[in-house]
Parts: structure tokens; sequence; C-alpha cells
């Protein structure tokens, strides 16, 4: 039977994967909803993120609670301060995806057909940031396997990787187009800024994979 402690600590670790996959809900969403070029769906998604913060916020309080009311060991203790720097870069991420799925509606509301085109050849970091999300998620699902979760940390490292080959493409695809495009030159230079943007979502994935491991192992945080 677990401890009063231990059951607070479980919680405090299902309140992160829960923020974790309403995060990964809204990008997945996202992601159908821009190769549909429907603007309102993705106002309807920024809607669905709005209660992250205050969900962190008690995470936060909840860490608090536990260094007060315990005395954690080390091994604990680390996975609670890991915590604390995970909530910081959940917040980040949801962040990241309000402000990209702004910017996507302001330019699918221009209904310019080859910037629309071109959001969707952008998709594919879209898709990677997802198979990262998935793989986020079955790190805390499958917190105790240490072998489990650095594999999984590898396999987001590598869908992170991607998305550097994929936007280097994607930015020489734009500098052709402002050259082609004189008028549009801004609105191409703008959508690059919000696609390089979209990129810190999979950076803080990748992030937050090592800090996982660091609660599991130890090591460098």
């Amino acid at each position: 039977m677990l401890t009063q402690y231990q059951k607070a600590r479980h919680d405090v670790r299902n309140q992160v994967l829960k923020v974790v996959e309403t995060l990964q809900k809204a990008n997945a969403n996202a992601l159908k909803a821009l190769e549909n070029s429907d603007a309102n769906e993705l106002e309807k998604i920024r809607k669905t993120i709005k209660g992250i913060s205050k969900n962190t916020e008690k995470i936060d309080n909840d860490i608090v609670l536990v260094f007060a009311r315990y005395t954690p060991e080390a091994k604990d203790l680390r996975e609670m301060v890991s915590y604390l720097k995970i909530t910081s870069a959940l917040n980040r991420i949801k962040t990241n995806i309000n402000n990209y799925l702004k910017n996507m509606q302001g330019m699918l509301d221009e209904e310019n057909v080859n910037i629309i085109q071109f959001i969707k050849e952008s998709l594919s970091i879209n898709r990677c940031t997802i198979n990262a999300f998935t793989k986020t998620v079955e790190m805390f699902k499958t917190f105790n396997d240490n072998d489990k979760i650095k594999q999984l940390a590898v396999e987001i490292d590598v869908e992170y990787a991607k998305t550097d080959d994929i936007y280097a493409l994607l930015e020489k695809g734009v500098i052709q187009m402002m050259g082609e495009a004189d008028a549009q030159a801004e609105e191409y230079f703008n959508l690059l800024k919000y696609i390089r943007k979209n990129l810190k979502i999979i950076d803080r994935l990748d992030s937050i994979a090592q800090r996982v491991i660091f609660a599991r192992m130890g090591g460098k945080l």
C-alpha cells in the first residue's frame, strides 16, 4: 500500500502527465485544422489550452506542499525539482502553441493560395512534434523503466533533428518565393518566422525528456 507521501508524489506526476496530454491533443487537433485550412477551428483549439497556466501553478504549489509536509529522499527530491522545471517548460509550450495558432489564423484569413500551400508543406514539422508529444507521454507512463525512458528520449531527439532538416528546406523555398513575389516578401518572411517559432515546441519537449531522465537517474539538469 502506498504511503501518503508516495500518493502525493504520484499525484504530482499524474498532474504533469495530464497537462502534457492536453497540449498533445491541442497540437494534434491543430494539425488537422491546418490541413483543412480551417482558421475558425484554430481559434477553438486555442481556447482549450487557456487553463494550462492554472494547472501548472497548482502542480508547483503541490510540490511545495510535498517539500513542507514530508522529507523527500534524495531521488524523490530530484524528481520534484525536475517537475518544477518541467511545468515551466509546459507553460512556454502553451504560449508557443497559442502564438503559432494565432499567427496561422492570420495567414489563413488572407486566403493567399501560395502561402496556404506552403503552410501545408511546413506541417511535416508539426507531425514530428506530435510524435515527440506521444513519446513524452509514454515516458511519464513508463517512468519506472529506465531503459525505456532513455530509448524514448533518443527517439524524441531524432524527431527534433528531423525538424531542423525540414526547416532548412522550407527556408530555401521561402527565400525563392520572396524573390519571385516582391509584393508578398514581408508575408513570406513572417511565415518563416512563425514556423521557426513553432520549432520551439519540440525543442522544449526535448528538454523535458532530459529532465525526466534526470528525475529517474540523476546526472545533469
